[in-house]
């Protein structure tokens, strides 16, 4: 497929950035923001201007004719309601990006600085008498909600099942399954285990995320550096105790929660090299965290009824060979299970991004 993306993921203190021609990869780069900059700014909201300079002083560094970019996809922020999908950046989805109902992230910026991008684009585009404008979009919000009703129910009426998951890489991952195995991603049911700081497993079927769990929210698996489920009375009680305030408590959950809290790391390589060196704890740290994985993928198969045509494990933590052997020898009897490591966030966004220019992907509107 001809034409140029730009991909655009922005994270606390860095933003990603991958240029493609083609659906060929040029170069991705990491922009590291220096903590003086970021110190200067009140928000991670305000920070928009300056990540925009950041980028394009880079690009054009690199050599790159900003006017030969067609597509800028920007990573999706934390935005309601929304189905999974392709959505152009428009001013009610920028409003929302702006106003943060559902939390400040600094991935709520990457919408903003593609929109901003892609009219730096087109200006330069009309000067020189191009047609075409150049368009900016985001791809699979972390929240987008197609969650089946009865998936949604909670144990409390106050607190029903929210969605919060890495839908971006999983959708992907899912489409990658379907090409190798020559189908169709709509026909494809997958349950997927995205495995970085935070851990999310969705269930995938006819196209839709239709099960998942809330991975920054205190519902799911244990992870790198987050608690996922946690009991409820010893939390209650932790936070009526006096020793903590509420940001505080949030910070044990989300941060300093899953192997942060046992061992002070979010590096499974450590942990495993301590197990291997002779770590009890840290051995069945490792059983433990798999196991907690395994539970989560082999509870969402109950939503279809066992009908599962794969299991994917995927993410940052998915590079490990020992922790995914281990997991896969749990829920294999499930379905057959596929490992592709890595977060592959601007690889996906660059897939949507083709995907529009192609037409095969229908855009949305917020």
């Amino acid at each position: 497929m001809e034409g140029s993306v730009l991909a655009i993921n922005t994270g606390s203190t860095s933003t990603k950035i991958g240029y493609y021609k083609s659906e060929r990869k040029m170069f991705e780069e990491n922009i590291a923001h220096a903590p003086e900059e970021l110190s200067g700014y009140d928000s991670v909201m305000d920070q928009d201007h300056m990540r925009f300079g950041a980028i394009t002083e880079f690009l054009v560094a690199k050599g790159i004719d900003l006017s030969d970019i067609d597509i800028v996809m920007g990573r999706s922020g934390l935005v309601t309601p929304m189905k999974t999908g392709v959505y152009e950046v428009t001013e009610p989805l920028k409003k929302a990006l702006r106003e943060c109902a559902n939390g400040v992230h600094a991935c709520n910026l990457s919408g903003l600085i593609a929109s901003e991008i892609a009219e730096r684009v087109n200006a330069e585009r009309r000067l020189k008498g191009c047609g075409k404008e150049c368009g900016a979009y985001i791809a699979d919000a972390p929240m987008a909600d197609e969650m089946l009703p009865e998936a949604k129910i909670g144990g409390l009426r106050e607190f029903p099942r929210r969605v919060l998951c890495h839908a971006l890489n999983s959708r992907a991952m899912v489409r990658r399954y379907a090409a190798s195995a020559g189908m169709k991603a709509n026909d494809v049911t997958a349950i997927v285990a995205h495995m970085g700081g935070g851990t999310s497993v969705t269930l995938h079927n006819g196209g839709k995320i239709i099960d998942t769990n809330d991975a920054l929210g205190g519902d799911g698996p244990i992870s790198a550096e987050r608690a996922g489920t946690v009991p409820a009375f010893p939390l209650i009680e932790m936070c009526f105790s006096g020793k903590y305030d509420k940001e505080q408590i949030k910070k044990k959950l989300v941060g300093g929660g899953g192997a942060m809290s046992y061992f002070g790391t979010n590096d499974f390589r450590k942990i495993i090299a301590m197990a291997e060196e002779g770590n009890g704890d840290a051995a069945i740290f490792i059983e433990g965290y798999c196991l907690s994985v395994a539970k989560y993928i082999a509870a969402l198969a109950t939503t279809v009824y066992g009908r599962v045509n794969v299991i994917i494990l995927t993410g940052g933590v998915a590079y490990s060979r020992l922790l995914m052997d281990k997991i896969r020898d749990r829920v294999s009897f499930i379905a057959p299970v596929e490992i592709y490591p890595g977060e592959n966030e601007l690889d996906s966004l660059a897939e949507n991004g083709y995907g529009v220019l192609s037409g095969e992907f229908e855009v949305k509107y917020y």
